[in-house]
């Protein structure tokens, strides 16, 4: 039986990384608390927003031990490629995002 895989530079790069991707969790979910203010005006418009700004900081959230994990793993491999498919998911998100609120508020005009 071998001893689990440890990287040269236990916990430094990864636990930067990993802070980052929970650091826009929370961002992310404090968003959906501020848009509670634009229930009056907006209604139901804005708690779909909510709920879907809340549902990506919950996926990023409980995502986050994997890519950790991984990350810490590539280190040992000496490869790491980067996490493209979840930087251009979030990237899409936030996209989407912005332009519903704008056109939540031009709707309301």
């Amino acid at each position: 039986m071998s001893a689990p895989l440890q990287p040269l530079d236990p916990g430094l790069q990864p636990e930067r990384t990993s802070l980052a991707w929970e650091r826009t969790a929370i961002s992310l979910a404090l968003a959906s608390a501020i848009l509670l203010r634009w229930s009056p005006q907006f209604g139901s418009g804005v708690h779909t927003l909510i709920l879907a700004v809340l549902g990506v900081a919950v996926v990023l959230y409980l995502t986050q031990a994997r890519r950790y994990r991984d990350m810490g793993y590539a280190l040992v491999r000496g490869r790491r490629n980067a996490n493209v498919r979840a930087v251009v998911t979030l990237t899409a998100a936030l996209i989407v995002f912005g332009i519903s609120g704008f056109v939540l508020v031009l709707a309301a005009l």
